[in-house]
């Protein structure tokens, strides 16, 4: 107990070094001689440090016997030897092929040339410019494996995320997200305008130590922090135009009175041109940073009005962010607080519908009618048609997001203990509250006047929890250098909501805003019903890093990790990985080569169910039926209990090469990856009886993945005036389903069929179909081989037995909607104080199928009495009838200006302007294609089935273009 007390009162009374220590001063500059603000100096094998003010100056106690060691991002690292000396200044050179760029893995930072896995780096300068709503827009194209489409141009729509293909067919498909070590933090949160860096960690080894959420790759996100100096303060003021870019072509009026049976309503409308518009949206950032020695902090506040180009479509935020750091007890611990806040207020409109019905409209006919019961607009009672300026004008369709993220950490210095060892404790709060509305009036046909009136509520509340901490040790024995970590974490998530419908109102005046004046509620068609749900993830970690004379290099990892989610006979699991590395270059003599290092990596990753309870049997409302003059919920099983419910496993094997030569002007990285996923996750049926419910979630099939990518990099001109950056990621991938069995059982005999065509006429039709062993994408059907004299398709007799049947004997794969390969160019120059950017990225080999050209491309009397008629180049009129084949499946490839962007930096323009930078952009003003459907972007998922991929849907909305005028200003 004496000892402990001794051990407690030497820590606290301030950890004294056992030599002497002296102020040590300086400025580190770069090539230019101007000062390096946010420069790191940290004394070697320690964790002791500070960073340079806004001038680049610096204090810093250290004994004569420490090394200083000097790093900036993008910057050769400087080692001096402190001697004795008091005054050490330093000038750092560019290295653009960045061995010593710091990159953030799993619980810690790296030098780049350490890294044994495949991360990928991209700093502020690298990401995506112009108006960019959403930080995984910054990443568009700009990693090889990482796929982040979204198709169309909806403000309020999100983006869909695969790194490195199909890495689950019935968990979450999509990367981890980290913000500034928060594991599951809410991107929502961060502007992009807050955003340092952003790494990506691809292979299993490097996310194993985060377990259970790694399997489909992992996002570290680091905003943007104070440093220490003379106040800054950066305001960024922007405004755009959306202006709509790509839409299905259709006939006009006139091209429609030619056919035979067209309904002439006598008038000439362009539906589209009606529900559409110019979007106009303004971005504001501004941002306080700055501190002293012992004190930094950024406060943040950013406020974004963004119109969509459908009428009715757009957001309204404000976010708001807080980062602090306090040093104590003379600099051995460090305090760091992150208070980050989100208000959002959308108009969601109808952007689905509200497209569909512009394009299917019959063009004669008249926008309103007098003589209208549906509020004065022309409508026809006929099947799946409503008036699309009706669907916009008279509805509503909003929400309102608040968010909220509280983190504190702790980090300690216990070098008294033992030198180079350190610890780190840490507690988050995330909460998100989401609320949504929906009303229809009486007077509208769409979903309103058959409950005249209908409103629809939804509130929901998720909360997660998350406490960590670690112990760490950072030293050096010779040539050997070692960081290693062990570590607990235990994230806790309680989520809960409700939902009210109904309809029948008196007036539209209560909007969804008084759902008891509903007399739905009063005769038993009104519904209200509540959810909550928890789940607990628990988990022990460890890392070691070896550097052996900056030349060979080892990494492992372990996570052994609990989840609620699981059967109760299988809760736990480990996930580890293991990668090594080493620099050729400093093995040989070979003058041109600067870089050359080989890595091999391993490691296993798991994931885990979307929802809480589904391995238990459970039980709930089955239905309603009258009883002695009143509604009453009959109960009855939901699921089936599987207590045998595990982790899927992802075993990854990744193989690169890094390389610099010429003098580091021409430097990149090739991976070579395969990703092997077993025991997936997925509702499949089962019979009852012996089961209760006709699914149950099983561990069932093995998925494979194997791909190449590249990033290579090439420093055109570099003479201090004009400077000239070019670079290419390109990355091809294939996506395999290995087996489809579970025990000695077969579902669906090894084939699945997906994604329904849909109505009118066509819901029994199958566009997706999943084969045991054979690759994932596949687009299904018969094949097109003309058109008989009635009008309709003739198909491929493909068994040969003399006649076309509608079965599988004659259909056949199609086409496949998954990419054989993607490709990112970018361009950056700088001409004295103008710089240009230039990103052009694309998918190639991908299908789509097009679903408007399967309904309503054909001259048929359904489709002419009813509706408008899709007009591509593919249009014969001697079609009669609707049926999905391969004359709808089109080339997906796409090649496109992603964006351009044009800048002028004025420095020193007044005693208090620092920098005053004027710039102009574009987005996606130019697109390469031959697909004639609304956008060519590859579909990873159909209304959200993984299985389903390559159907363009008839809800999409429609691609923009964007134009940005904006003013960076630092005072």
């Amino acid at each position: 107990m004496r000892k402990l007390l001794l051990l407690v009162l030497v820590f606290l009374s301030g950890m004294s070094y056992a030599v002497a220590q002296n102020a040590v001063t300086g400025t580190v500059t770069d090539e230019n001689g101007e000062g390096v603000p946010g420069a790191n100096i940290i004394i070697k094998g320690t964790s002791r440090g500070t960073i340079t003010d806004m001038d680049g100056a610096y204090s810093l106690d250290a004994a004569s016997s420490d090394v200083l060691v000097f790093t900036y991002v993008g910057y050769s690292t400087v080692e001096i030897p402190v001697g004795s000396q008091n005054s050490i200044n330093v000038s750092l050179s560019e290295d653009i092929a960045a061995l010593d760029e710091i990159v953030v893995t799993g619980y810690g930072t790296q030098e780049r040339k350490e890294i044994t896995s495949a991360v990928t780096s991209l700093n502020e300068e690298d990401f995506n410019k112009g108006l960019v709503s959403n930080p995984m827009g910054l990443l568009e194209g700009k990693v090889a494996g990482l796929s982040i489409t979204k198709p169309g141009s909806d403000p309020n729509g999100g983006f869909t995320l695969r790194l490195r293909g199909i890495s689950t067919v019935g968990a979450n498909a999509s990367p981890l997200v980290v913000i500034d070590g928060v594991i599951g933090g809410n991107l929502d949160l961060v502007d992009p305008a807050d955003i340092e860096s952003i790494d990506v960690i691809k292979d299993g080894a490097a996310a194993a130590i985060y377990g259970t959420r790694g399997s489909s790759g992992v996002i570290l996100v680091t905003t943007k922090k104070g440093t220490a100096g003379t106040t800054r303060v950066d305001y960024n003021v922007s405004t755009s135009v959306d202006q709509i870019a790509r839409s299905m072509k259709i006939m006009t009026a006139a091209e429609y009175r030619a056919l035979p049976g067209a309904v002439d309503f006598g008038a000439e409308t362009d539906w589209l041109d009606l529900v559409t518009r110019d979007g106009v949206s303004q971005v504001h950032n501004l941002a306080v940073s700055g501190g002293t020695a012992n004190t930094t902090y950024r406060v943040a506040m950013n406020y974004r009005d963004q119109q969509g180009i459908l009428k009715g479509t757009g957001f309204s935020n404000v976010n708001t962010n807080l980062n602090l750091s306090q040093k104590a007890m003379d600099g051995k611990a460090v305090f760091d607080v992150n208070i980050s806040y989100s208000n959002k207020d959308a108009s969601y409109g109808f952007g689905n519908e509200g497209f569909r019905y512009a394009y299917m409209s019959n063009p004669t006919m008249p926008i309103y009618d007098p003589n209208s019961i549906y509020g004065g607009y022309h409508e026809r009672t006929i099947f799946d048609y409503y008036n699309p300026v009706s669907i916009v004008e008279q509805n509503t369709n909003e929400g309102n997001d608040n968010l909220f993220l509280g983190s504190l950490k702790g980090t300690f210095d216990l070098s008294a203990i033992a030198e180079g060892l350190n610890a780190s404790v840490s507690y988050t709060r995330q909460i998100t509250d989401t609320e949504r509305g929906q009303y229809y009036k009486k007077t509208s046909r769409f979903r309103g006047s058959d409950r005249n009136g209908l409103a629809v509520t939804d509130n929901a509340q998720y909360t997660f929890d998350l406490f960590e901490g670690t112990l760490g040790y950072n030293g050096q024995t010779g040539d050997l250098g070692v960081n290693a970590l062990v570590g607990y974490s235990y994230q806790e998530f309680f989520n809960e909501g409700y939902h009210a419908e109904g309809g029948d109102f008196l007036t539209d005046a209560f909007s969804y805003h008084n759902l008891g004046a509903a007399a739905d509620f009063n005769n038993g068609l009104g519904s209200v019903w509540s959810w909550a749900n928890s789940s607990k993830l628990i988990a022990g970690l460890a890392r070691v890093n070896l550097n052996y004379d900056d030349t060979y290099f080892l990494n492992a990892s372990l996570r052994y990790e609990g989840s609620s989610r699981f059967g109760a006979n299988n809760k736990w699991a480990a996930f580890y990985g293991v990668g090594a590395g080493v620099s050729i270059h400093n093995l040989i003599d070979v003058a041109t080569i600067d870089n050359l290092k080989l890595r091999l990596s391993y490691g296993q990753t798991g994931n885990e169910p979307g929802s809480s309870y589904l391995s238990l049997q459970r039980f709930g409302p089955a239905g309603n039926f009258y009883y002695n003059g009143a509604y009453t919920s009959s109960y009855g099983p939901t699921s089936n209990a599987n207590p045998d419910l595990a982790w899927e496993i992802a075993t990854h094997l990744n193989v690169g090469v890094d390389f610099a030569v010429l003098n580091s002007k021409l430097f990149g990285a090739v991976e070579y990856f395969t990703r092997e996923t077993k025991d997936q996750l997925l509702s499949v049926n089962v019979p009852v009886p012996p089961n209760l419910v006709g699914q149950t979630l099983l561990n069932i099939g093995t998925t494979k993945n194997t791909g190449i990518e590249a990033n290579v990099n090439y420093n055109v001109i570099d003479n201090g005036n004009i400077n000239w950056t070019t670079g290419v990621v390109f990355g091809t991938n294939t996506s395999e389903l290995v087996s489809w069995t579970k025990d000695d059982l077969s579902f669906g005999g090894g084939v699945l069929y997906r994604a329904s065509m849909g109505s009118p006429g066509q819901s029994d039709v199958s566009l997706v179909r999943v084969v045991e062993g054979e690759t994932l994408g596949q687009i299904w059907g018969p094949r097109f081989e003309g058109v008989a004299s009635n009008g309709t398709f003739q198909f491929a007799d493909l068994d040969g037995d003399g006649s076309y049947c509608d079965c599988d004997d004659d259909r056949e794969v199609i086409g496949n909607g998954l990419p054989d390969f993607t490709l990112g160019w970018t361009n950056a120059m700088t001409i004295g104080d103008l710089d240009i950017s230039m990103f052009w990225n694309g998918e190639f080999g991908h299908d789509l199928f097009n679903s408007y050209r399967g309904f309503y491309e054909n001259a048929g009397p359904t489709v002419v009495g009813n509706w408008n008629v899709v007009n591509t180049s593919y249009f014969n009129q001697d079609v009669t009838a609707a049926a999905a084949n391969s004359s709808h499946v089109e080339d997906g490839t796409y090649f496109e200006l992603n964006n351009i962007t044009v800048g002028y930096n004025l420095k020193d323009v007044t005693k208090f302007m620092r920098n005053l930078r004027v710039y102009v952009s574009a987005q996606r003003p130019i697109m390469f294609t031959n697909y004639e459907g609304v956008d060519p972007v590859s579909r990873w998922t159909d209304y959200g089935d993984p299985l389903s991929q390559g159907i363009e849907r008839r809800e999409t909305y429609s691609r923009a273009r964007t134009f940005t005028l904006g003013v960076n200003i630092t005072l």
